[in-house]
């Protein structure tokens, strides 16, 4: 009868849990009678020596002792059983609850889903299995997402799992015979028969089925067991739910991935732009400080990170930040004056705005640092250039009008001191008429080159020899003057594209100067170099200029320098005439000069450019 049931209840597959089961009752029962005995003799005894009085009640207290020993020893006796008849399989069987309680640690669903087939593959012995998920969004498809000694796994239809059924309800769903199922749709039965898997179990989190293992039979070709089946139900429940975390955390690192993603799009935005970005929290330290920062005040960011705004900036500009933080709005400072820590004074239009956030709640504010140096360089000398033109145009007219009333007073002065010889006294006041007119002449002529600013013929010359040319002709000069000179002309400079009579006497002009600002005698250093262009340096190590003349050193007439026994020792016109020419070089021109400290220029002109035939 026990044998009739066991067939008909598990289909032969629980034949082995019968005896099992049968030989842990048998044995358990068999140690508890001879514990009863044993007990109760015992317990009988020890309570008739101490209360002799006692009567039936020793036989009570050994049948309660027997009572509460049964369970103990039968779990003991089921133990040994199990090891016997699984042997290599019991130390899996036993720590498989367990692996089921851990899969929740793993956050990687593929690596999840390979630990379960392997696991379950080798506790079991099955010869097939497959793990099937389900789509996070609707209608939630299955599809296959590991695998283990299956050959086909293409041209799948695992719509039978989605449909709704009663026996998946129940439990799990079982395919006796995977190639006679009758009651599923055609295309459903090919799958089945494909898979040739008798166990589908779903794996549920939050009642719905995330996944469904899929089982086939023992490697010997036998049904799992009852026990197997209530085992693999139960890890079900575990895996269905670490599949649900490891989703979880799947989709909450994907959308760190997309935010860290924004977040480098917004700062390449911000590093990308050619304005310096800072941002100050409320308590006015820096929190941000992209790379035009860096460039234009010329401090690394990490030096300017986390440090408050007045340890980075001079006070001047902390001074107008305070004036305006507290302020709404966005306010500007338009040319604003600002030193660097390398000791250059940029140019800078600032704007500073509140920094908010999608509530509007200001959480500190944001600076906006647009350079214009260069801008402002360039629009004085477009005003300076627009200066001398309109100078040179009346320049040129003044000259030819003035040169012959001087022509005319020379000539006269000059016959009347052949005429008046021997008379010393007015012999002397006319060689000062005379000696003057030559002046007046010479200013005259400087006008007139300060005015010619066309037909000049431009060829290929070589810098380095008009440099080489007008220090020979001033060598005796220098001598006399006690200047060294200091020659670093490069040796392979590339040709310009000039006129060299003119700018020998751009050279001429800075050489002299050099020599008027040195009247105890210094050095006179000249370089050339080439990069993109030519650039030609000119040092002295003179008296220098003041910063409050810098600005004024190229308008005409202008002049530093001192008299010397009441005659003036400059007109003014040199430097005025060496921007001109420079700016007919297309070239440019910039000085640096403290006083006390001396001068030097920069020179800087385009190369010589090829003409192409297309």
């Amino acid at each position: 009868l026990t044998f009739g049931y066991a067939i008909f209840r598990y289909r032969l597959m629980d034949v082995d849990l019968i005896f099992k089961r049968g030989m842990v009752y048998t044995l358990a029962a068999a140690a508890i009678a001879g514990a009863y005995f044993a007990v109760v003799a015992g317990v009988a005894e020890l309570v008739h020596a101490r209360v002799p009085s006692s009567g039936p009640l020793g036989l009570v207290l050994a049948i309660v002792v027997t009572a509460l020993l049964f369970d103990p020893v039968r779990k003991w006796i089921q133990d040994g059983i199990d090891q016997f008849f699984y042997r290599t399989r019991y130390d899996y069987r036993k720590t498989l609850i367990e692996f089921g309680r851990e899969l929740s640690a793993e956050t990687d669903l593929d690596e999840m889903l390979s630990s379960v087939v392997d696991r379950l593959s080798r506790t079991l012995l099955v010869d097939r299995m497959a793990i099937f998920l389900s789509a996070n969004e609707p209608p939630h498809r299955f599809a296959l997402a590991k695998s283990f000694g299956m050959a086909q796994t293409s041209g799948l239809d695992l719509s039978f799992l989605s449909l709704p059924r009663p026996e998946i309800g129940a439990g799990h769903l079982f395919f006796d015979n995977t190639h006679q199922v009758p009651r599923e749709t055609p295309s459903a039965q090919q799958t089945i028969a494909k898979l040739d898997l008798n166990y589908y179990i779903p794996c549920r989190a939050q009642k719905q089925t995330v996944a469904v293992l899929g089982l086939g039979k023992t490697v010997e070709g036998d049904f799992l067991s009852s026990e197997d089946v209530e085992l693999l139900e139960t890890l079900a429940g575990y895996l269905g739910i670490a599949i649900q975390n490891a989703r979880l955390y799947a989709s909450l690192e994907q959308k760190v991935v997309e935010y860290e993603r924004l977040k480098d799009f917004n700062e390449n935005i911000v590093e990308s732009i050619n304005v310096g970005v800072l941002a100050v929290d409320l308590a006015d330290r820096i929190e941000s400080w992209n790379s035009q920062m860096e460039v234009m005040y010329a401090l690394p960011r990490w030096q300017a990170l986390t440090r408050s705004l007045g340890e980075v900036f001079p006070a001047k500009f902390v001074e107008e930040f305070y004036r305006v933080r507290q302020n709404p709005g966005i306010h500007n400072l338009y040319k604003f004056r600002l030193g660097t820590p390398s000791g250059e004074n940029r140019i800078v239009n600032v704007a500073i705005a509140p920094l908010v956030t999608r509530k509007f709640n200001v959480i500190g504010r944001l600076i906006i640092m647009d350079d214009i140096t260069q801008r402002v360089e360039l629009e004085a000398q477009l005003s300076q250039a627009d200066k001398l033109s309109s100078i040179g145009l009346l320049a040129a007219g003044v000259a030819h009008e003035v040169n012959t009333p001087l022509a005319v007073i020379s000539s006269y002065a000059q016959m009347l001191a052949k005429q008046l010889q021997g008379d010393v006294q007015k012999g002397a006041l006319l060689e000062k008429i005379t000696r003057q007119t030559f002046r007046a002449s010479e200013i005259v002529n400087n006008l007139l080159n300060f005015s010619r600013t066309s037909g000049t013929e431009f060829t290929k010359v070589d810098v380095n020899r008009i440099i080489h040319d007008t220090l020979a002709l001033l060598e005796h000069q220098f001598k006399t003057s006690k200047i060294r000179v200091q020659d670093e002309l490069g040796a392979q400079v590339p040709p310009i594209h000039g006129n060299a009579g003119r700018l020998q006497q751009v050279f001429l002009n800075l050489f002299l100067n050099a020599k008027d600002a040195m009247a105890s005698g210094g050095t006179l250093r000249i370089a050339t170099s080439n990069g993109d262009g030519v650039t030609v340096v000119v040092s002295d190590t003179g008296s220098g200029i003041a910063q409050e003349h810098i600005h004024r050193i190229y308008d005409p007439f202008f002049t530093t320098k001192a008299s010397r026994e009441g005659q003036p020792r400059g007109t003014g016109l040199g430097l005025s005439v060496t921007y001109g020419i420079i700016q007919e070089h297309a070239g440019k021109i910039r000085v640096e000069s403290r006083s006390g400290e001396g001068t030097t220029f920069y020179l800087d002109f385009p190369l010589a450019r090829e003409a192409v035939n297309v």
